[in-house]
């Protein structure tokens, strides 16, 4: 109930400042920046409640933008290109849930080993440059993130469904229950009969597959792969899951939550570019929100 009231405050100020912020081209372009990156925090919600974090997001997106263009300029179709994008995705979560689970690595270490190395593997792939699908391709593809359907955006349908079903399996599946479980207390878990390795194993990996997601959106909409697409897309999914009410500690959180604090800091970029606010700026209105949101999670406790 607090995070809601201060969207609506926040968004009551916005329209006060500037009159675009009501305009119904500007509302569709927050609701494009919301679905875009609220995927992606959607992810990062699973991942945190287990008491895990994953600092790979963004790169994951970086080498799945350039394969995705590499493959589209060579020819492959987008049918293929789809499902491939998909594995990357899976294999990259899985990858950091097998050494968070399995090898017994801190989330933060292993998640931030992969960060640096997927990077550096779409920095190899492209090296160094942006690629390009080519215009007739690019326009074949531009639908899905830049189509609509009727007045909303496509990214939006996609992100309303993505909610749905990540809104069911955390609350009305066994395995919603265990990643609430894990988090509140491990070894509690365990002794429960609860498969700790194989939910951490699966939390990751439908992180790295809603990355996939994302990935998918941002090469259509901006129809170029780009070595450093999703850069900083970390920091704002864990932004988005902590001022929706998740805890760093884990055990507590969901996902009405974080489409919340989504919605909150796309609304609050917009505002801060319309009213003229370097974006450099932003930065620093952002990391106060997340210090804010923490310490409301403290005195709540207390």
């Amino acid at each position: 109930m607090g995070v809601s009231l201060a969207l609506i405050i926040l968004c009551i100020i916005a329209a006060i400042l500037s009159p675009t912020f009501l305009s119904p081209m500007n509302l569709m372009n927050i609701a494009r920046q919301v679905a875009i990156s609220g995927i992606v925090g959607l992810g990062m919600t699973f991942v945190i409640i287990t008491g895990g974090i994953d600092l790979s997001v963004g790169s994951i997106i970086g080498v799945i933008a350039v394969i995705e263009a590499k493959a589209l300029a060579s020819g492959m179709s987008f049918s293929v290109v789809l499902p491939l994008a998909l594995l990357i995705g899976l294999l990259s979560g899985a990858i950091n849930g097998i050494g968070v689970a399995y090898g017994k690595m801190q989330p933060f270490i292993m998640t931030l080993a992969s960060m640096v190395a997927l990077r550096g593997m779409a920095m190899t792939i492209a090296q160094g440059q942006p690629i390009s699908p080519g215009s007739e391709v690019a326009s074949k593809i531009y639908w899905l993130g830049g189509g609509n359907v009727g007045i909303i955006p496509i990214p939006v349908i996609v992100f309303a469904l993505i909610i749905i079903i990540c809104y069911f399996i955390l609350r009305f599946s066994f395995f919603g229950r265990y990643v609430f479980a894990i988090g509140g207390n491990v070894e509690a878990a365990r002794l429960s009969g609860i498969n700790i390795e194989r939910t951490q194993i699966l939390t990751y990996t439908i992180s790295g597959i809603l990355s996939a997601v994302a990935a998918l959106i941002w090469v259509s909409r901006l129809t170029v792969g780009e070595p450093t697409a999703g850069t900083g897309v970390e920091l704002d999914a864990i932004a988005m899951a902590v001022i929706g009410g998740t805890s760093l500690m884990g055990g507590e959180g969901g996902v009405i939550g974080t489409l919340i604090g989504a919605m909150i800091i796309a609304v609050l970029a917009n505002v801060l570019n319309l009213l003229g606010i370097s974006p450099f700026s932003q930065q620093i209105f952002k990391g106060l929100i997340i210090v804010l949101a923490v310490l409301i999670e403290r005195f709540k406790k207390r």
